[in-house]
């Protein structure tokens, strides 16, 4: 990736010092679906068909969500959305929306990491990035976006209002 592109990235979430909801790990996890399937050996539930996750601010839609808990303590480990495409949504705490979509998303919840793989875009305040493989860490607003193969590029939209504010 070029430099020029890691600058735009910065440009783009570091215009609003934005923190994710800080209430929504403290949330319960709703989850809607046509069917869901346990499986106590890998503390995993699957659940299929127009499957709508939520847990206070964030919403993740997908056609399959895999959730894994913790052994230990239950708590939930990752999520996992598959999708054509697969979204991802949730408010800062100075109400503004963080957008995703991708085919594939993994939200690692004790370390607040969203990895979106394939026609992956993540989107704030009307600006936008996409690649095929985005990373982002949200409390601490890092992210690395990349192309599917050398020589592939990822594009960003920086809106002037976002970059002005």
């Amino acid at each position: 990736m070029k430099l020029s592109h890691l600058s735009l990235i910065a440009c783009l979430f570091a215009a609003t010092q934005a923190m994710a909801l800080s209430t929504d790990s403290d949330q319960p996890v709703y989850i809607d679906s046509d069917s869901q399937h346990l499986d106590m050996q890998s503390n995993q539930v699957t659940f299929l068909g127009d499957v709508k996750l939520k847990q206070g601010s964030i919403n993740i839609n997908a056609d399959k969500i895999i959730v894994t808990r913790n052994k230990t303590d239950g708590s939930i480990n990752k999520i996992d959305g598959y999708g054509n495409l697969a979204t991802f949504s949730q408010l800062t705490d100075d109400g503004k929306t963080l957008y995703g979509e991708a085919k594939e998303l993994h939200y690692e919840v004790s370390s607040d990491q969203l990895t979106m793989i394939d026609d992956a875009m993540l989107a704030q305040d009307d600006s936008e990035i996409r690649g095929n493989h985005i990373r982002y860490h949200i409390s601490s607003q890092k992210l690395v976006a990349d192309g599917k193969q050398k020589g592939d590029r990822v594009s960003t939209v920086l809106q002037p209002q976002a970059v002005q504010e």
